[in-house]
């Protein structure tokens, strides 16, 4: 298994589609930065990250002071680092008066949106993923505030836009599921959008998701992922990926950000704590699986990444879990 379907595989990932929009221009939204949708979008969720696919016409995307991105149909744009934006039909376009509290919108997934000047018409869907936020701190390194790629341009791409615009449809419907089935299709759009970030395989380009489109960090990495608990050393990665221990370890460095043997104890700690989170299974059997002979070794290679004991950071966990569970409407 490649590296990021093993990843995608060990750590929890919850997607929705939460607005179905058609604007008419002239028109502008602001959106808020996903910190403050996040409590309202996902409760409990450590990190969200934003993304709108475009399904008819074309607009804009402005970050802050940054240059406006011209988006068309089959586009879809991330915001990895949870920025405000705005969506909007031409730069400059003031963007609306405050009317319905985000709570409000929310309320009924997914939102009908139409609004505008009665002009061209641009239909957006906008969706959200949440992950841990050591999972988006690895996904998301290095990557620009704004990433945009067209799905139209891979067979799988033009399926999941046919399938949203089908399961939106659904969801009015009164069968069941379609809230469900919306939420599936937002994770694997998502999904595909990091795939063909990766292959896309622009030329200084650096990050986790850059290092898998590597020729030489990507083997790397692909070893580490399919078999985390393995003693793994730099002369023997580097075999693997056909290359001198010290091309892989400055080229790893350079990419990724982290020495190669410094990122597996990350990704070991990371597969732990989902175990952790999500499993009811003994320290030693945790450890052993994540690569440690002794849960005392596990154990301080845990607190050295999160601070606290796995043993005391399990507990914390699901308190916090209950608690944010507690706090989700009926």
């Amino acid at each position: 298994m490649d590296a990021l379907s093993e990843t995608l595989r060990v750590v929890r990932l919850v997607g929705a589609i939460f607005i179905n929009a058609r604007f008419t221009a002239p028109w502008c939204y602001q959106s808020p930065p996903a910190a403050s949708a996040a409590p309202l979008l996902e409760p409990g969720a450590e990190n969200v990250v934003i993304f709108h696919l475009i399904t008819e016409g074309e607009c804009y995307a402005e970050v802050g002071e940054a240059a406006p991105v011209h988006l068309v149909a089959g586009d879809v744009i991330v915001f990895p680092q949870g920025d405000a934006h705005r969506m909007t039909s031409e730069p400059g376009v003031p963007p609306a008066r405050p009317g319905a509290q985000l709570q409000e919108v929310l309320s009924r997934r997914p939102r009908q949106l139409v609004y505008g000047g009665g002009g061209a018409s641009t239909r957006i869907v906008c969706g959200y993923l949440a992950c841990d936020a050591r999972l988006a701190r690895m996904l998301f390194a290095g990557l620009p505030p704004l990433v945009k790629v067209n799905v139209r341009g891979s067979n799988a791409g033009m399926w999941l836009e046919a399938s949203v615009r089908y399961a939106l449809a659904e969801a009015r419907s009164p069968r069941p599921g379609g809230a469900g089935v919306l939420a599936k299709l937002a994770e694997v759009l998502f999904i595909e959008v990091l795939r063909m970030y990766v292959n896309e395989g622009a030329e200084g380009r650096t990050g986790w998701l850059a290092g898998l489109g590597d020729r030489i960090v990507g083997v790397a990495l692909n070893a580490m992922h399919a078999r985390p608990a393995h003693a793994w050393t730099l002369d023997e990665l580097a075999q693997v990926a056909h290359t001198s221990r010290s091309v892989l370890a400055q080229r790893f460095q350079q990419i990724v950000g982290t020495a190669p043997m410094q990122y597996l104890t990350q990704w070991r700690m990371t597969m732990a704590a989902n175990l952790l989170c999500r499993s009811k299974a003994p320290l030693a059997q945790i450890a052993e699986d994540v690569g440690y002979q002794t849960d005392t070794a596990f154990s301080r290679a845990f607190r050295r990444e999160y601070g606290v004991p796995p043993d005391a950071w399990r507990r914390h966990r699901g308190m916090a879990e209950r608690d944010a569970a507690a706090r989700v409407p009926a």
